[in-house]
C-alpha cells in the first residue's frame, strides 16, 4: 500500500495532480480542501494517500493532512458511498462542518452535499455518529489558501471541478457565475466551489 508520496507538484488542478518523485509522475485525484492547500508548481509536496483498486485501473487518492484521509476513510466504509461521491463531500465541507452536522443530528445540512440524497443522509448519521467525532489534529499543518488568483481563473477552475464531479458546464458555469456574484471579497477556490454545490443541490 501507498501510505504517503513525497515530490515536486508539477501539475494541478482542482481535482487531479501530479507529482514527480524521483522521475515518476504520481496522478492523484484530490478533493477541494487538498487543492486550496497545495504550494506552487514545481514546489515540494507530501500527500498522505489512498490506492484504490479496480477493475479497469488502478487509483490513487492524495490528501494534504491525515483528518482528511481518516474522514475519507470512514465516508468510502459506508455501503453507497464510493471514492468519488466521498470527495465530493470533502469538496463541499470542512471535516469541522462535516463533523457538527453529525454530531447535531442534522439531516437537511447533509442532504445538501454532493451526491448525498435524504435517505444517504440519514446513513451517514447512523453510520457516523460514533466515530466522527474521533478525528483528531484537524488541519493544524495546512498551508494557508493563496486567494490572490485572478477572478477568471478562480471561475475557470471552480467550473472545470464542478464539470469533474459530474455536472453539465452550463450549469457549473451559471452556479459559480451566482456564486460569485454573491461574495463580497475575492474569494478562493474551493469556497466558490462550496457554494456553487449548495446552490445547484437545492435548485
Amino acid at each position: 500500500m501507498i501510505s504517503q508520496i513525497r515530490g515536486t507538484l508539477i501539475e494541478k488542478a482542482p481535482t487531479q495532480i501530479i507529482v514527480d518523485c524521483h522521475g515518476v509522475g504520481y496522478g492523484l485525484s484530490i478533493s477541494m480542501h487538498t487543492y486550496s492547500s497545495l504550494p506552487d508548481i514545481d514546489q515540494s509536496v507530501r500527500l498522505y494517500t489512498v490506492l484504490v483498486p479496480r477493475e479497469t485501473e488502478i487509483q490513487l487518492y492524495g490528501f494534504i493532512d491525515k483528518p482528511e484521509r481518516e474522514t475519507f476513510f470512514m465516508l468510502t466504509a459506508i455501503s453507497g458511498i464510493g471514492p468519488k461521491t466521498a470527495l465530493g463531500i470533502l469538496s463541499s465541507v470542512t471535516i469541522q462542518e462535516l463533523q457538527q452536522a453529525i454530531l447535531k443530528g442534522d439531516v437537511r445540512f447533509l442532504n445538501q452535499l454532493h451526491g448525498v440524497g435524504k435517505k444517504m443522509a440519514e446513513r451517514l448519521l447512523v453510520e457516523l455518529r460514533d466515530n466522527i467525532h474521533s478525528i483528531a489534529g484537524l488541519s493544524s499543518d495546512s498551508i494557508e489558501t493563496d486567494s490572490t488568483l485572478p477572478t477568471s481563473s478562480l471561475q475557470q477552475d471552480a467550473i472545470a471541478a464542478l464539470i469533474a464531479l459530474g455536472y453539465q458546464k452550463a450549469a457549473a458555469e451559471k452556479s459559480v457565475k451566482h456564486a460569485m456574484s454573491s461574495m463580497a471579497e475575492t474569494p478562493t477556490v474551493d469556497i466558490i466551489i462550496k457554494q456553487a454545490l449548495r446552490e445547484l443541490r437545492s435548485s
